[in-house]
């Protein structure tokens, strides 16, 4: 009778290597609910053939069967499975690198499976707290020209912006919405539920993948920000897009890149954009919106700025 085991590609069956089983107390459950969906999804995306392993049997769904992941991993296949179920949100860092190498997962995914993983004191998520800019990055903001600033909490709610900022994304917007906590602009939100940012990006589809990537990896990071859950929940709801898109668990540390746009005032122009962390703990980031010097991208760029001080 064959070795119903999983087996290498030369044929040798593989033994996984036991880990220490949580006894599932109320303090390793995994609160969040992430950790599992991630490792499930990253696994479906996986086959036998592109990991060296031969398949047996007719399999129901895509992807590496649990046991095989946990083989290439070597810890038990029960200890596996209850990280994937959210029995168990503790693994130790070679247990995480482990998995990471057997899920191939590139740098961000490392990260954000690390966020995941960590142990975590029970019932940390507070109460939404209102967010306020500091008065130095508000004036650095504003003191740039040339280039669109907005700051951003974690939630992608803009705290402030400058004149260009304002205009190259939200000119349909009020200005001093910001300013009100109640009409904050929230980029995700207006990307997602709002008609005039819709067609203002002349790749909707990959910048919204992009923003929905960057938004898991920030969740990561903060996983006890009510705030940040309630609006996940809110677009779930609101978007069957978002939705989709956020079921993938795609994670993307968006740092840099470029933001292709059909301006309703200087048409089509290309810019990049750079994501600066504000280093006091709060979260917040500066999007910084620019051109290529001496492109006729710049040239649009310049002849919006010099329209707002007009």
């Amino acid at each position: 009778m064959p070795d119903p085991r999983p087996t290498t590609a030369q044929g040798t069956p593989n033994v996984p290597t036991d880990a220490p089983t949580v006894a599932g107390r109320g303090r390793d459950v995994d609160r969040t609910g992430e950790l599992g969906p991630f490792l499930r999804t990253m696994r479906a995306r996986l086959t036998p053939t592109q990991v060296g392993l031969v398949s047996y049997g007719a399999r129901r769904v895509p992807g590496l069967r649990r046991e095989e992941l946990a083989q290439l991993a070597g810890v038990s296949p029960t200890y596996y499975a209850r990280l994937e179920q959210g029995l168990s949100a503790h693994a130790s860092k070679q247990v995480q690198e482990a998995l990471a190498d057997a899920l191939r997962l590139d740098a961000d995914e490392r990260t954000h499976l690390r966020h995941l993983a960590q142990p975590r004191p029970r019932d940390r998520r507070t109460p939404a707290k209102v967010e306020h800019v500091r008065a130095g990055t508000r004036q650095l903001a504003h003191a740039v020209t040339g280039a669109g600033v907005l700051v951003l909490d974690v939630r992608n709610d803009v705290l402030a912006w400058n004149p260009l900022g304002h205009a190259l994304l939200a000119g349909h917007l009020d200005p001093s919405a910001p300013e009100r906590t109640a009409d904050r602009p929230n980029l995700i939100s207006m990307l997602f539920c709002d008609a005039h940012t819709r067609e203002l990006y002349r790749d909707w589809a990959a910048e919204a993948r992009r923003a929905v990537a960057s938004l898991r990896w920030i969740a990561g990071q903060f996983p006890d920000d009510r705030a940040l859950a309630e609006l996940v929940g809110h677009l779930s709801i609101a978007s069957t897009e978002f939705a989709r898109a956020w079921s993938t668990h795609r994670v993307h540390n968006c740092t840099t890149g470029t933001k292709l746009l059909h301006h309703p005032t200087v048409g089509d122009v290309d810019l990049q954009y750079t994501v600066l962390t504000v280093g006091d703990g709060t979260g917040h980031r500066l999007l910084t919106l620019y051109a290529a010097p001496g492109s006729s991208d710049q040239a649009a760029v310049t002849l919006l700025e010099r329209e707002l001080r007009r």
